[in-house]
């Protein structure tokens, strides 16, 4: 199993915009020479407390400049077409792949909520777009000439340049949430990009599933088929449990799932269903943008009989948290990788013997301050990629 980076280029309070991507070369730097695999980053628009990766093509570029070896996840190229031309999308992704010297795997995502709204995209045909999407962009790269037409989007006769690196093409990936997700990755040959965020991998376990049941019935979308897992989840490695609980590492998670369906105007229910162990419903409506501000948990639901969701609701309420008590409610969860040395082995095992190839570590998350977020990086990498 790969350890990845993952990051949203989150603003922490305090910290100034240029800091943010000052800080993330310092990451990468770090990272490139510890020798994780991959920097996946994403793309998000309007989203200023959460992510500043609204031009996400340019990070593999500005980082490469700064590395030798890491590749680049261009993960969560939002793929409706009101937000990125498949076309524009093929011909950013080949310049980053050759300004980093064929380093670059491109990941596509279906987006949702806030976004959606902002570029006025179609809910009801967005899966279809996506679909269709992992099919122009490879033919874009390997055709000379090259054209398309479907119900949805018509391209002309083109010769779209620049050419990636990596020949036929880099590797595709898709972000996947739901059992149809799981499943059209696997069909299409693209690997898929999951989410854990403190739900139990025995969800995740059936999400393979229906990603495996996807690649019996193989139609591959490109001349690359990649069959790779990958899946996104905290990480925050110390060298001792109390420098663990000290980092508050724990709650700063816990704001991340409170703060995600606030800024991107989802249901938070999606959410919390999924820390429940139920898998998400990936329909149209159910990933459309709410159009008011959701209410409070009530006081009831200040006693929830989850841990986790319980302290969520603490937390979305003002109310303080203590460090002792988040770390220990996420300690016993097997897809949260929040603790010292031989805990986070413990954990990274768990994923090993899920079948997970690559784990993206989301290291830099709430306010975690730089420093700590380093330390992190060293002492995971120290302990899981040297001599490995």
């Amino acid at each position: 199993m790969i350890l990845d980076l993952f990051s949203e280029l989150q603003l922490s309070e305090g910290i100034e915009e240029p800091r943010v991507y000052s800080d993330a070369i310092e990451q990468a730097k770090l990272a490139d020479e510890l020798g994780y695999g991959c920097w996946w980053n994403v793309e998000h628009h309007g989203a200023p407390e959460f992510s500043y990766s609204s031009a996400p093509e340019m990070m593999p570029v500005l980082l490469s400049q700064h590395t030798k070896r890491i590749r680049f996840g261009h993960s969560g190229i939002l793929a409706p077409f009101a937000i990125n031309h498949p076309v524009r999308v093929a011909e950013r992704a080949a310049f980053a792949d050759l300004a980093s010297g064929g380093r670059l795997e491109l990941g596509l995502a279906r987006s949702g909520g806030a976004e959606w709204e902002t570029f006025g995209v179609d809910p009801e045909t967005s899966r279809e777009q996506l679909r269709e999407a992992l099919h122009i962009v490879p033919r874009a790269w390997t055709e000379e000439r090259f054209s398309w037409k479907s119900e949805l989007i018509e391209i002309p006769e083109r010769d779209v340049v620049p050419k990636p690196l990596q020949r036929p093409h880099p590797p595709l990936w898709q972000t996947c949430t739901s059992p149809e997700s799981f499943e059209m990755a696997g069909e299409l040959g693209v690997g898929a990009l999951a989410t854990t965020l403190f739900t139990p991998l025995d969800s995740l376990r059936l999400l393979f599933d229906h990603y495996a049941k996807g690649r019996s019935r193989l139609a591959p979308c490109s001349q690359v088929v990649n069959g790779q897992r990958a899946v996104f989840t905290f990480m925050h490695c110390c060298e001792t449990r109390e420098e663990a609980i000290a980092s508050r590492a724990a709650e700063h998670a816990l704001w991340f799932v409170n703060a995600a369906p606030r800024v991107f105007q989802v249901p938070r229910n999606i959410w919390i269903d999924a820390i429940r162990g139920d898998l998400q419903d990936n329909a149209p409506a159910a990933t459309a943008a709410i159009q008011a501000p959701e209410a409070l948990p009530t006081d009831e639901e200040l006693d929830d009989p989850h841990p986790i969701v319980r302290l969520l609701n603490r937390q979305a309420r003002g109310l303080p948290l203590d460090p002792v008590e988040a770390y220990e409610v996420l300690e016993p969860v097997e897809s949260v990788v929040i603790g010292d040395v031989d805990l986070c082995r413990r954990k990274l095992e768990g994923y090993r013997a899920l079948g997970v190839d690559r784990l993206m570590c989301l290291m830099q998350f709430g306010a975690l301050p730089q420093e700590r977020i380093l330390a992190s990086l060293r002492t995971a990498g120290e302990a899981f990629l040297r001599g490995a």
